[in-house]
């Protein structure tokens, strides 16, 4: 029985509280605000997008709004207007809360619910305003993710020609490179985000892999010398839309395009430059076609599409000789053939720096075409000096480039500054994190500085994101052998697909396993195959079976053909078993590779924030 009559006691009590605000007219005046406070919000709203004024503003007035309204709630409950002006709320005479609580139903709530529809209008606008001053705060809260931070997504080809592919992925890429050179935007790297293509992904799982804010998408229709371009601005936390546009232009216009696309992204995003807007390089709109395709054919990395790309890439030079771009590419093509073996390694890297210098005439500040000249320097000319002033302008002028980072890896490794290629490593994999090459690099550096399981987990890695990876299983191998688990490194190396590769971790296993049949004929197969090109890789698995004067020999010849492995004699631990040999540091000394001469190089890289 008490139990019943203290219920109804707290019932009596709330209807009684309720009858009070309603009396002091509190409910009409939580209606009141909240719909004044919504088109408040909405006004800031319009008036922030259209004069270009602070997003600080909006959040400003839809935080004093919310701050408001229980300051406007207290004041109904204590004041009231009447004809000689606000007074104190008087209290209620007798019966009359009675009569309030007594009346029908649809008088009593009433009130309360124009003030819930109020109230909810009120927090649905501060909350849709939020949303437009800070577009990825949820991304931001969630995970950390930078608001001014996008991926570009391969660009769809709806040209009826399917070959057209080629021209709709370089327009992207074209974006992708021109956002990138937005210091205050961060930019997902061109393999990460063409990684996706032809995935049946949501926005939002894409940018979670990538770690971005937002997602820039589109599409490419070309007919002829008429061209369609239509992108859009994605947040990727719920993949609404931020911003569209469509251009129906002729095809001399494109680089128009890509710089306006670029210059509404940036505001979209809220990015205050502070320099002058970046814009694309324009050239010949036939010869940037020809440039697209050639690009396209090169990275195919088979020897008929890197002979195909010299070839566009040579008509594109004939239509505009000035196109700094498509010199340092076929610069680049030449060093392919040149390390492949596909030309003559003196012809392939003499023509690789003739047509690299000829772009940096064009344009002396090409980033690209001073690392390309780093990267000679190192595996052809064995100057790491010279590497490092080329790789060191490069990053100066192109800080973000996931490509350029890469080689400022490869660089600290072969200066035998592990510590330093390992911080730069994982800062590139961050930047790309699904480049299988990046891993496979940063894979090699952990090995080499004797980090054994971060070097396998790194070189797993790039084989699940490229499985087959030439090399990938062979140094697993490796590392599993540096462990002293040479039946799990066979394992290994029996699943590498290729052959020298393969070849090189087994006369080191099979070595290993006291298996010296095995290992003596895996060892004459690979010289007998691959004498010239691998004479530096038959130095370090006589090294690694402690055959030193064997060893010696065939460095010997290394240096005799010119073999750019030589760039990694001064941190490759597969030489560790003759490192006490006298020969040793008089050798790495002849070749400029001895400790003093690689500390006394200056290579300074300041890592992007």
């Amino acid at each position: 029985t008490s139990a019943i009559f203290a219920r109804m006691t707290d019932t009596q009590g709330y209807q009684r509280f309720f009858a009070e605000l309603k009396r002091r007219r509190v409910f009409r005046v939580m209606a009141v605000y909240g719909a004044v406070g919504f088109v408040v919000l909405q006004a800031s709203e319009l008036l922030v997008n259209t004069f270009q004024l602070s997003s600080q503003l909006q959040t400003g007035i839809g935080v004093l709004t919310l701050l408001g309204f229980p300051v406007a709630i207290v004041l109904a409950w204590a004041l009231e207007m009447t004809p000689e002006g606000v007074r104190r709320t008087a209290d209620a005479a007798p019966g009359e809360l009675a009569e309030i609580i007594t009346a029908p139903a649809s008088k009593r709530w009433l009130a309360g619910v124009l003030a819930l529809v109020g109230v909810t209008a009120m927090l649905a606008g501060a909350w849709y305003v939020g949303r437009q001053s800070a577009p990825a705060s949820g991304a931001d809260a969630v995970a950390g993710v930078s608001a001014a931070s996008i991926a570009v997504l391969p660009f769809v080809n709806m040209s009826s020609d399917p070959e057209q592919e080629y021209f709709s992925d370089g327009i992207s890429e074209e974006l992708l490179n021109l956002l990138a050179k937005i210091p205050e935007l961060q930019v997902a790297a061109r393999t990460s985000s063409f990684s996706f293509k032809g995935q049946n992904l949501e926005i939002p799982e894409i940018a979670a892999h990538l770690n971005v804010a937002h997602v820039l998408e589109g599409s490419v229709r070309k007919a002829g010398n008429e061209v369609r371009i239509t992108a859009q601005l994605i947040r990727a936390d719920d993949g609404f839309h931020v911003w569209s546009e469509t251009w129906d232009r002729s095809l001399k216009d494109i680089f128009t395009i890509q710089n306006e696309i670029a210059a509404d992204v940036a505001e979209q995003l809220k990015v205050t430059l502070l320099g002058a807007a970046p814009a694309v390089h324009e050239a010949d709109p036939e010869a940037y076609a020809l440039f697209l395709q050639a690009r396209q054919l090169g990275r195919q990395g088979t020897a008929e599409g890197v002979e195909q790309s010299i070839a566009l890439y040579q008509q594109a030079l004939e239509i505009d000789p000035d196109y700094a771009a498509a010199w340092t590419d076929l610069a680049r093509n030449y060093s392919r053939q040149a390390n492949f073996g596909l030309r003559p390694l003196d012809e392939g890297f003499r023509m690789a720096r003739e047509a690299v210098n000829r772009a940096l005439a064009i344009d002396p500040e090409y980033a690209e075409a001073h690392a390309l000249l780093g990267r000679i320097a190192v595996t052809y000319d064995g100057d790491l000096a010279a590497a490092a002033r080329y790789i060191e302008r490069a990053l100066e002028l192109d800080p973000s480039n996931a490509d350029i980072l890469g080689r400022a890896v490869l660089l600290a490794r072969e200066l035998d500054r592990l510590d330093e290629a390992i911080a730069l490593g994982k800062y590139a994999v961050a930047r790309d994190p699904m480049n299988s090459i990046g891993h496979f690099n940063l894979g090699l550096v952990y090995r080499y500085a004797g980090q054994l399981d971060q070097a396998i987990a790194s070189t797993r890695t790039a084989l699940s994101l490229s499985p087959g990876l030439i090399g990938a299983q062979s140094f697993i191998g490796i590392s599993l052998l540096l462990k002293g688990e040479p039946e799990a490194a066979l394992t290994a190396m029996q699943q590498e697909s290729f052959e020298e590769w393969r070849l090189l971790g087994l006369v080191m296993v099979h070595h290993a396993l006291g298996q010296a049949t095995e290992s003596d004929a895996a060892l004459a197969e690979l010289i007998e195959k691959h004498e010239q090109g691998w004479a530096y890789n038959i130095a370090y698995v006589l090294a690694f079976r402690g055959e030193a004067d064997r060893a010696f020999e065939w460095l010997d010849k290394a240096v005799q053909y010119n073999d750019p492995g030589l760039s990694l004699i001064a941190v490759d631990n597969l030489f560790a078993r003759i490192h006490d040999d006298p020969r040793w540091l008089p050798f790495l000394e002849n070749v400029g590779k001895s400790p003093e001469q690689l500390a006394a190089i200056e290579f300074d890289v300041t890592l992007p924030q």
